[in-house]
Parts: structure tokens; C-alpha cells; sequence
């Protein structure tokens, strides 16, 4: 049998076939004759069947059967089979692999060798694959061999000393003293490597920072020395050394940190960097950003910070966008500490919003909404809205979610929040926070003089397209809420449109039948019918023709409000009224949940003072106060979300307001009750029990006014005793037209887990012939079966 093929011959035979296939028989078949040939231990071709195995690793092929035989060359006394073994052991080791401790004596007596060759070897692999058991153990050779005379040795044992720091920390007081000789050497590969070495012990290591500060003044002698030709061989695009003058400028930035007065010792140096580097080449401006980063983490001078945020500018210019996004990313890490220096460079920084590429776009997005305040919400505020109109989908989202909290933030008006939140939810479709609809909505809620132009306004937006599926949805809330304003005209911002209530109607069947509406959305607009069958009095057969036809839809949702409501019209209209009202204004949710923050009311009960008296419920009974209608009053007022519209509709329990209605006590069983009447004034009592808690009872007041004078002011406060809870809500309104015209209700929800005997004392406030009145009453004649 003839000697194995050399490496240049396999080469040749891999690169000559056609097919993946004959390529892979080339490399099973040498693979095989390798593996023979370690069994056969032939220790005069081991060298080369090595280097064969490593082209093969290279190209992807399994190589691990070669680890031993990159021992037994490192062992070799031949040089040739040093260098194939050390170049195995850093392809093929590291350590995952136990058999890369079995390296460590062999190393142990290269570092130890005559030869500067084989010295550097060990060296070169110890640095690339050496554990951390290897370098506790070498560290002393490595130590050695900082004090040898050999330039190349020792720039190849200062990097095995950075890598033995990294590996160990301990060991880093070894190497302090070493470090601070190598510092005055003049051959560029081993300052350079000395820099790098102190600049790894002052990371780990402070109390060495304060040793090397006394050698600041040599630091920033090489400095100069590099600026002014020190090494011309290793200039790059006519900047000198850019490598050395990166890794020096880093090296101050360590040392400059928390301490002023090295601060100011280089402070003039770094100023002279940053004006006479040119930026012309990618060379120079790694330079330039090396100085803006040293300026920023030390506490330089404001006069030095301002001139490193003008070289950010300087980089926004740049063609290339790499140099874009870097100056972005630090302008964005400054514009805290120097807000005022880099809101110079605003406009430059909405220009990169114009830019193609998607990641600088991101990087300027976020430093736009950084630079956002109260004098420049407006012109910022367009700029976003126009990019808004063009960005990369998947910036959408976040561009929106900054434009509405810097608008909630910086919002020089309620009008002007309104609109652009408004043109957000226009322009930004579907890509738009899950709580976008409902911080609308509360803001709108809270925005009582404006709610004729907004109603006016998103009316006219729905009536032109309806694709907004998030603005739809607050179209049809507030249509719901405040469609009357529609009719009457009231809107002093913008000339009224004439609406009938035929045409309000028309525009939401147009949402309910659309195949583009979501069940969300056709849930925001049945509701919105329904609170119109109170506001709109000439449409209510309309509107009950409506809700009795989506009581046989698909939609399990849809059905099951139609349901409800088709029952509010059938058998419980007098409750209807106050089941509908005006929502009141909501607390703000954390939780970001649209139905919370629609559904929360905050509740006011000013009952009269009194030590055994109490009107507030604790935050703890909240949910079992609210028993009574908990998860049907909400799903009956509030849409619900894609997620959660999917009812089980064989759940039992009273999971439906009609189940609940159908259910409850004939009201014969609990008759009506009159608390008051002075013979103007008079309120009733009428009460309603759920079957499935025995503990609460729904009060229903009614005040009428029998007098030929209207009553104004109307207001109606209970308290009861510590051991019930109570719950007032919001009234119906606070006007009682004379003659009984006109009345007010309002709902107050009792438990009394004791079911001790009920009393409550009840304070009625009025304005009646220009009289303010106040009477205090109290109740102690509940009907029998009200505990």
C-alpha cells in the first residue's frame, strides 16, 4: 500500500467532483484510510492525516476521531508536528472535551522551550482554548514570559494574559506590575497588547485604576505620540494607527470614570482628537465615536459633551447607514443628561425618519418621541403622524403606542388629544395598542364640553369608511352615548350637520352587517343601538325590530345580547332606562382591559356623618356587592374582546342577565315601599332579589315631583348601618320636570351577609322655587322579606 495522498492532492480530488454525493464518497473513503492509519499508530504520516482530518472539519464533516492523535503531535519533539498538533487542539478542543486537559503538561514544557517558535505556539493556543484550569495552572510560564526580550513572544504571552484574566479574576494582581512596565515599550504589537492588559485589570480590578491614574500623564504621551505618526506602517485611510488610538481612548474612558480630576487632565487632548480626526473614512470615524463615548461615560465639561453630540450630528449625515444607527443609539443614550444639545440636532433626526432602512428608522423613532416636550408636541406630533402614514409595518405599532403617550403626556389641549388620537386610529388601522379603544373612550368620557364635536366628528368618519375597525368601535360607543347630540345640533367647533335619527340608525346596521366588522365591533354596535332606544324616542320599534333579529345570529355573542335586550323590551321595560344610562367617568385601569376601563364607575357616597353609619364599601366586597349583575351587566353595557366572545352556552349558574330576570321573585313577593313625601316631592322604593345570593337586595329609588315647579338639583344620598355594605349608583339625572313629567331613578345595591333588620337613613337635596332644601330621613319599615 502506498503513502496516504498529501493535503494539496485530497484538495484537488474534493474540488474535481460534480456531486454533493461524490464528494462525500471522496471524504468516507479518505476518513477510512485515516482511521486505519491511527490504528496502525503511523507516526510518519500522523502529521498529515491530521491536516487532512482539519480540511475535512472545515468543510463540515465529523472530525472528532482525530482529538488524540492533536495530542500525541503537540508532543512530538518535531516542530512540523507541533504546529498540526496545536492547530488540531484549537479546531477540535475546548472545554467540553476532557481531553483538552490532557494538553496541559505538554504546553507546560513548550512555554518552557528554547525555541521563541514553539514558545509561541503554546501561546497562541493557550489564549484561544485554554480553561480556566489550564490558565490557573500556566499562568506562572505566562507571567515569565512578559520579562522575555523577544518581541513577538511577547506580544503573544500580554493576549494569553488577557485571556487568563477573563478566565480568572483572581489572578489579575499577578499580572499589575508587568502591565505597568509594558506600558513604556515601544514595538506597537506589544504596547498595543499592554493597553489592551490594563485595560482588562482596571475593569476587574479598581483599586488598580487608582495605580495607573499616577501614569496618566505617559497614557496621554502615547496618545499623541499615535496622532502624530508613531507607527505610519499602520495608518488606515490616512488616519495613523486607528487601532492603538481606539484602544488608548478606551483605556481613558475606564480610568476617567468617577474621577474629575483625570477628567480634566485630558480633557484638551480629547478635544483635539474630536476636531482634527477627520471623518472622511470608516477609520476615522471609529475614532470619533471611541472619543464620544469617553466623553459621555466620564464627566467631562459641558463645552467637551456638546461637541460630542455635534460629531453624532456630523455621523447623522453620513451615506452610510451603519454610521446612522451608531449615532442614533448614542444620541439616544445622551438625550437625558443633554437634552437641550441634541434637541439642536431635531431636525436632522425627523429627517432619518424618511429613511429606507428599517432599523434606522426604529433607532430615530425612538429618540423622536425622546425629544418630544410641551413646546414641541405639535410640529413633532405631524412629523410622527406623517411617517405614521408610510412606516414599516412592524414600526406601526410602536409608533402609534408613542404617539398616544406623548399626547396624553405633552397634550396642549383636550380638543387637540382628541383629534390626534383620533387621526392615530385613522391612519394606523389595525396596528394600534390592545388599549387604544378604551383610553379613548376615558378620555372622551372626561371631555363633556366637546362631546358634540366629537360625536359629530366620528360620525362623519364611519359614515365615509368603516375599515378602522378601533375607530368603529368608538364611533359606536359614543354614538351610543351621546347620538341625541347628533340630532340637536349641539357642536360649536364645527358647523352641525343635519342627522335624523333614521340616518344615526342606518350607519350602524351598516357596521352590524358589514362581513369587514369584528364580532368585537359588532358587539361595540349592537350596544350603541340599544342605549339609542332611550335617546332616540321615535325609533324605538326600529331599534326592537333590530335586537329581535340578532337573537338567532351565529355570533354566540351577538345572540346572547340580543337576547338580554330583546327581554329588557318584553317583560322588564321599566328597567330599561336605568339599565342604559349615561356611563359615568371610569377610573383609570391598569390592566389596560378595555371592558375594565368602560365598565369601572367610580362610585361617590356621601352618606351623612354618623359613628355607627357606614356608606363606603370596602375594595375587598366590591365583587360580591356587585353579585347581582357582576357578569351580565358588564357583557350587557360593554363589548368584549375576540378572546373572550366565545360563550359556552351550556354554562348554568345565572351566567345571563335574562336568566338572572326570569329567575327573580315575582315583585308581589316584596311590595313597593315610599320612603318620602313632603307633597311636592316623592321617592319610592321598589325591590328586586337575585335567587342565587339571599344576602343582597337591589334597591331601585324613583322620585317624582307632583309640584307645578320643576325641581332642580336633585340629589339622593343613603348610609347604613357598619355591618351592611352599600353601593349608590350613578343617578339618571338630577332635573324632576313638575306635574310628574319626568323621573329620576337610581340603584342601590345592599348586602347584609348577617341579614341583621335593615334601616337606612336617606338625605334628599333639591333646589325647588329657587330654595335649596336638605331633608334627612331615615327607614325602618322595609317589607318582610328585606331581612
Amino acid at each position: 500500500m502506498g503513502p496516504p495522498l498529501r493535503l494539496h492532492e485530497l484538495i484537488r480530488a474534493i474540488r474535481s467532483v460534480k456531486t454533493q454525493n461524490e464528494e462525500r464518497e471522496v471524504i468516507q473513503r479518505e476518513c477510512a484510510e485515516i482511521r486505519s492509519s491511527f490504528r496502525d499508530e503511523d507516526s510518519v504520516y500522523r502529521g498529515r492525516s491530521v491536516a487532512k482530518l482539519l480540511y475535512m472539519h472545515m468543510l463540515g464533516y465529523p472530525a472528532h476521531f482525530g482529538q488524540m492523535e492533536c495530542l500525541k503531535l503537540i508532543a512530538s519533539p518535531r516542530f512540523t508536528d507541533k504546529r498540526i498538533g496545536y492547530l488540531g487542539a484549537m479546531m477540535l478542543l475546548d472545554e467540553r472535551q476532557d481531553a483538552h486537559l490532557l494538553v496541559t503538561n505538554s504546553m507546560k514544557r513548550d512555554l518552557e522551550h528554547s525555541s521563541s517558535v514553539v514558545q509561541g505556539l503554546a501561546l497562541c493556543t493557550l489564549a484561544c482554548m485554554g480553561s480556566t484550569e489550564m490558565c490557573r495552572d500556566l499562568a506562572g510560564e505566562v507571567e515569565h514570559l512578559l520579562q522575555t526580550s523577544n518581541s513577538q513572544v511577547k506580544k503573544k504571552a500580554v493576549l494569553c494574559a488577557v485571556h487568563i484574566i477573563r478566565k480568572v479574576p483572581e489572578l489579575v494582581e499577578m499580572f499589575i506590575s508587568a502591565a505597568e512596565e509594558l506600558l513604556a515599550e515601544k514595538r506597537h504589537g506589544v504596547l498595543y497588547g499592554a493597553v489592551l492588559l490594563v485595560t482588562e485589570i482596571c475593569q476587574r480590578h479598581p483599586e488598580a485604576c487608582k495605580r495607573f491614574r499616577k501614569i496618566l500623564p505617559l497614557l496621554l504621551q502615547k496618545l499623541r505620540q499615535v496622532m502624530s505618526g508613531y507607527s505610519p506602517e499602520h495608518a488606515v485611510a490616512g488616519i495613523t494607527d486607528p487601532f492603538l488610538q481606539v484602544r488608548l481612548l478606551r483605556l481613558l474612558r475606564v480610568l476617567g470614570q468617577n474621577d474629575e480630576s483625570v477628567c480634566d487632565a485630558m480633557s484638551d487632548l480629547l478635544a483635539q482628537v474630536s476636531t482634527c480626526t477627520e471623518s472622511q473614512s470608516n477609520a476615522g470615524n471609529a475614532v470619533l465615536y471611541e472619543t464620544v463615548l469617553t466623553i459621555v461615560d466620564t464627566k467631562s465639561a459641558s463645552g467637551l459633551r456638546v461637541l460630542a453630540v455635534n460629531i453624532l450630528g456630523r455621523f447623522l449625515l453620513s451615506k452610510d447607514k451603519n454610521i446612522r444607527y451608531v449615532a442614533l443609539t448614542s444620541l439616544h443614550r445622551l438625550v437625558q443628561s443633554d437634552h437641550a444639545a441634541v434637541q439642536r440636532h431635531r431636525g436632522t433626526i425627523v429627517e432619518c425618519l424618511r429613511q429606507t432602512d428599517t432599523s434606522v428608522n426604529k433607532r430615530a423613532l425612538e429618540l423622536c418621541f425622546a425629544l418630544v416636550n410641551e413646546s414641541n408636541i405639535r410640529v413633532m406630533m405631524r412629523e410622527l403622524q406623517k411617517f405614521l402614514r408610510n412606516c414599516p409595518p412592524e414600526l406601526k405599532q410602536q409608533c402609534t403606542s408613542g404617539i398616544f403617550l406623548s399626547a396624553e403626556k405633552f397634550s396642549p389641549s383636550k380638543r387637540w388629544h382628541i383629534d390626534t388620537i383620533m387621526e392615530t386610529l385613522i391612519t394606523a388601522g389595525e396596528s394600534v395598542r390592545d388599549d387604544a379603544v378604551s383610553h379613548l373612550i376615558q378620555l372622551i368620557i372626561g371631555s363633556s364640553e366637546l362631546h358634540g364635536y366629537i360625536v359629530q366628528r366620528l360620525y362623519k368618519a364611519i359614515r365615509k369608511d368603516i375599515v378602522q375597525q378601533p375607530l368603529v368601535q368608538v364611533a359606536s360607543w359614543c354614538i351610543g352615548e351621546y347620538g341625541d347630540l347628533l340630532l340637536h345640533g349641539v357642536c360649536e367647533e364645527e358647523e352641525p350637520i343635519q342627522v335624523t335619527e333614521d340616518d344615526v340608525l342606518d350607519v350602524l346596521e351598516g357596521i352590524l352587517q358589514s362581513h369587514i366588522s369584528l364580532p368585537s365591533t359588532r358587539a361595540y354596535t349592537l350596544t350603541a343601538i340599544m342605549k339609542l332606544s332611550t335617546r332616540f324616542q321615535n325609533s324605538v320599534n326600529r331599534i326592537r325590530r333590530v335586537v329581535s333579529i340578532y337573537g338567532c345570529c351565529h355570533d354566540v355573542e351577538l345572540q346572547q345580547r340580543a337576547v338580554e335586550y330583546n327581554a329588557l323590551f318584553k317583560k322588564y321595560d321599566h328597567m330599561r332606562c336605568a339599565l342604559l344610562e349615561k356611563m359615568p367617568l371610569p377610573e383609570k385601569s391598569n390592566t389596560g382591559d378595555s371592558e375594565n376601563l368602560i365598565v369601572e364607575t367610580k362610585d361617590k357616597i356621601e352618606g351623612p356623618p354618623e359613628n355607627n353609619m357606614s356608606s363606603n364599601i370596602p375594595a375587598s366586597h366590591v365583587t360580591d356587592l356587585l353579585g347581582l349583575l357582576e357578569d351580565n351587566i358588564s357583557n350587557l353595557l360593554t363589548p368584549v374582546t375576540a378572546e373572550t366572545s366565545t360563550v359556552n352556552q351550556n354554562e348554568s349558574g345565572g351566567g345571563s342577565l335574562l336568566d338572572l330576570l326570569d329567575e327573580t321573585p315575582a315583585p308581589a313577593s316584596l311590595p313597593s315601599l315610599e320612603v318620602y313625601n313632603n307633597g311636592s316631592l316623592q321617592v319610592e322604593f321598589s325591590f328586586l332579589r337575585p335567587p342565587s345570593n339571599s344576602s343582597l337586595l337591589v334597591i331601585t329609588s324613583c322620585a317624582t315631583n307632583n309640584s307645578s315647579t320643576n325641581i332642580t338639583d336633585f340629589q339622593l344620598q343613603a348610609a347604613v348601618p357598619k355591618s351592611v355594605q352599600l353601593q349608590l349608583q350613578a343617578p339618571s339625572g338630577n332635573l324632576l320636570a313638575a306635574s310628574g313629567e319626568s323621573s329620576v331613578t337610581q340603584s342601590i345595591r345592599v348586602l347584609n351577609p348577617q341579614k341583621v333588620p335593615l334601616r337606612m337613613r336617606l338625605r334628599l337635596s333639591f333646589t325647588h322655587n329657587g330654595n335649596s332644601v336638605c331633608e334627612v330621613c331615615e327607614v325602618n319599615n322595609f317589607p318582610a322579606g328585606a331581612w
